[in-house]
């Protein structure tokens, strides 16, 4: 809103210094500075609030070596996100724009699933809370609007290279988007901000992959069944990292250190593929007015690690299922909306890797059980994490060496940028 105004108050009054707020940069970083004063200066009243009404953590016992210590430790922490989020981004970013919206929209979808999760488990005492088929209809649900919005609305387009003479073909993907002259060196060529399916793909030459082309068995005309292609990945994707970065919430700061660092990730892929000056240095897709989504993940990133005063180890407060689902849901979203969903294995290879740890752990468990009538583990205990507390590794060394690797992945997600 204060950006709104601000582009109000410069129009029409010239006042010195309002036209900061038109720069990414200045806006974003205001956004971390709020946000971490958010989570931190009042993160304290609200911990000492749960406390009082006695929000805190049922733990099972898994025989892990001071877990029990952590038994009424206040949660729903993710409300401390939440808001860490919303308002400097409601604050500072351009509210009207469609990927903001569906910023907001996932922030506070994803939010209230996590709330009803966390407050069936707190204030109705049943430690199962939601019920998984209920979150999955929740993620497919948040999935099916933001695939529907992109694919459709008329404002999420990416700027391709046109030949002069494809005027007839660019009417296949209905853009009414006129074709721009531009120069490179030596050389001009034809641009044009089209809808498209197309995303960035690593390790390849030509960096882009379109959904349609999944189906391009079906023969002459298998562009229309593009959306249901696209949509079909979508909802596997928020789906996957939503769980992923919930199964990942489970020692003190791992969830929340290892989304700092998405987050940042994410953050400086949404300014480059919105600059159309770097997005043409580096060769990949420019995706006009995806840059106001760093203002985004500042306030995210700045959530994070402002979360991240209370939530290293010893804890004094965890996040819950508000904060671990809202968290997944958002990274998923954010890598859809700046085409970079692709990476995604890469910069979010611990939640990956914990999703597979539990996946090969039920699944190999179930089948020796059948095979030899008794079942038997890959690992000492699923998630990942837990199998290295197992073996006598401490909270604080785990989560540190888990940042160090996720520290590595965005490194390696960067350099797809030019190695290909």
């Amino acid at each position: 809103m204060l950006y709104l105004l601000f582009e109000y108050l410069h129009k029409h009054y010239d006042f010195p210094g309002l036209r900061l707020f038109q720069y990414l940069t200045f806006r974003s970083s205001l956004s971390i500075i709020l946000s971490l004063i958010i989570t931190t200066v009042y993160g304290r009243r609200i911990i000492d609030y749960l406390r009082m009404k006695q929000v805190g953590e049922t733990v099972r016992n898994l025989g892990l070596e001071g877990q029990m210590q952590k038994q009424g430790t206040p949660t729903m922490g993710g409300i401390m996100i939440l808001m860490g989020i919303l308002i400097p981004t409601i604050l500072f970013a351009n509210i009207t724009n469609i990927y903001v919206i569906l910023m907001i929209i996932t922030t506070l979808w994803m939010g209230a699933i996590g709330f009803l999760d966390d407050y069936i488990k707190v204030f109705r005492k049943n430690k199962e809370g939601l019920a998984g088929r209920f979150k999955v209809v929740g993620q497919v649900g948040l999935a099916v609007i933001v695939g529907v919005t992109m694919y459709f609305h008329p404002n999420i387009v990416v700027r391709q290279t046109v030949d002069e003479t494809a005027k007839v073909d660019t009417a296949k993907v209905q853009s009414t988007a006129p074709m721009v002259l531009r120069k490179k060196g030596e050389t001009y060529y034809y641009t044009q901000d089209i809808k498209s399916t197309k995303t960035n793909i690593p390790f390849y030459k030509n960096n882009e992959f379109d959904y349609a082309k999944v189906v391009k068995f079906l023969g002459e005309g298998y562009e229309k069944y593009a959306f249901i292609v696209f949509l079909a990945f979508v909802i596997i994707i928020v789906t996957a990292v939503s769980n992923g970065a919930n199964l990942t919430d489970g020692i003190d700061g791992l969830a929340t250190g290892t989304s700092a660092i998405i987050g940042i990730t994410l953050g400086i892929f949404a300014y480059v593929s919105g600059n159309t000056v770097i997005a043409d240095y580096l060769n990949i897709m420019y995706i006009p007015n995806s840059g106001e989504l760093i203002i985004f993940a500042g306030a995210f990133v700045g959530a994070c690690i402002g979360f991240l005063w209370y939530n290293s180890y010893p804890a004094q407060i965890f996040m819950g299922d508000t904060g671990s689902l809202t968290i997944g849901g958002i990274i998923a979203v954010f890598a859809i909306m700046i085409r970079k969903e692709l990476l995604i294995p890469i910069i979010c290879g611990v939640f990956l890797v914990e999703v597979l740890s539990v996946s090969l752990q039920v699944t190999y468990f179930k089948y020796t059980k059948k095979r030899f009538g008794e079942g038997r583990r890959i690992f000492l205990m699923s998630p990942l994490h837990h199998h290295y507390q197992k073996k006598g590794y401490h909270e604080a060394k785990i989560v540190t060496r888990f940042w160090i690797i996720g520290i590595l992945l965005a490194v390696i997600a960067f350099v797809t940028l030019k190695l290909r």
